[in-house]
């Protein structure tokens, strides 16, 4: 018995050994390839226009830049990116899925990896070993497992009432500051930072395991997530920008969540544009009317973004986010910005 246990554990050990390294966009400059690649045509020129209009959002001292976050490209070696975009003051609020920010975001912050495996793997042998995959990365389920106890331990220490996600995921970054094992987490960064992070579907991730686990412990004194109140937080933000810009990662809740803003500011009687500049990083097909949440120009037809600044990019992100966000970042444009501090007016 225990000889097949240690069978069993070296063979988890085998399957978890090649650690995937985030890439650092600060180490290399993108801008001649970037400039280089506006000449040519396809995905390239796509790539090249995009960054070139994050970097007018960047640049428009009146932008606020909304950073939405839908798929698993933290997990596949782009956390640090959305880091140092917070950290260099070239994003202002984050809309993301709950497993972009806690399934791999707090998860690495716990001292937890992400690694390197292949699409091609017995999924029936991962599951016996407790190994999760997506696509050609790995995650070990037991410390996925803690993250979620985490996640419940944190909520069990607040005041039993409601909270929107962002103040969730606030008092999450407060946590990390005394208890990260990896420090400089995206959390952590926009916390200190005092830029908001919001989950619209929170509860599909490790945060709604950790959640279930608490109000089950707690039945009658727990913490809910408020939807509807950080909806309206969400569309504050935008009521008290002068303008507005979208660099979208994926699709789905996150890009609709942040475009429907100018749609209930409408509603609410408030007087505001449609998001000025739109960039979307996907490889969604439009054909079927999804396109995760729509195409940008189809979206202009609700009043939600200005085809003016838009540009779709149809690509697979890790392969061109790198460069767009390194070329901004050695472009610079980040160090005449001044902070918004959206954190503090809620």
């Amino acid at each position: 018995m225990s000889e097949n246990k240690n069978q069993s554990n070296n063979r988890k050990r085998d399957l978890l050994s090649k650690e995937v390294e985030h890439i650092d966009i600060t180490s290399f400059d993108a801008r001649k390839i970037v400039s280089s690649m506006e000449k040519m045509s396809f995905v390239s020129r796509e790539t090249a226009n995009a960054a070139n209009i994050y970097n007018e959002m960047i640049k428009d001292k009146d932008c606020t830049i909304f950073l939405t976050l839908a798929g698993s490209t933290s997990a596949a070696g782009c956390m640090h990116i959305y880091r140092d975009l917070v950290k260099y003051n070239m994003v202002d609020a984050i809309v993301a899925t709950g497993a972009s920010i806690i399934d791999m975001d707090f998860f690495e912050a716990l001292g937890f990896k992400h690694y390197q495996g292949s699409q091609y793997q017995d999924d029936t042998e991962l599951r016996n070993n407790y190994v999760d995959r997506i696509y050609d990365t790995y995650i070990d389920e037991e410390e996925l497992q803690m993250c979620d106890k985490t996640i419940g331990e944190i909520a069990d220490q607040l005041e039993p009432k409601s909270y929107t996600s962002r103040e969730f995921i606030k008092e999450i970054g407060k946590y990390l500051k005394t208890n990260a094992k990896k420090k400089d987490s995206l959390i952590e960064v926009a916390y200190e930072n005092n830029v908001p992070i919001f989950c619209p579907a929170f509860t599909d991730s490790s945060a709604g395991f950790g959640l279930v686990m608490h109000q089950e412990r707690n039945p009658k004194n727990h913490i809910t997530i408020d939807s509807i109140r950080e909806f309206r937080e969400l569309t504050e933000i935008k009521i008290k920008s002068k303008g507005s810009g979208l660099f979208m990662i994926g699709g789905g809740v996150p890009k609709n969540f942040i475009q429907d803003t100018v749609i209930c500011a409408e509603l609410l009687g408030k007087d505001v544009d449609m998001h000025k500049y739109a960039i979307q990083i996907t490889v969604a097909d439009s054909r079927d009317g999804a396109c995760s949440s729509s195409t940008l120009k189809e979206a202009s037809s609700w009043g939600k973004v200005d085809i003016t600044k838009e540009q779709m990019v149809f690509a697979e992100a890790t392969s061109v986010l790198p460069l767009i966000a390194s070329d901004a970042y050695h472009k610079g444009e980040w160090k005449n910005r001044e902070r918004k501090n959206f954190s503090k007016i809620f």
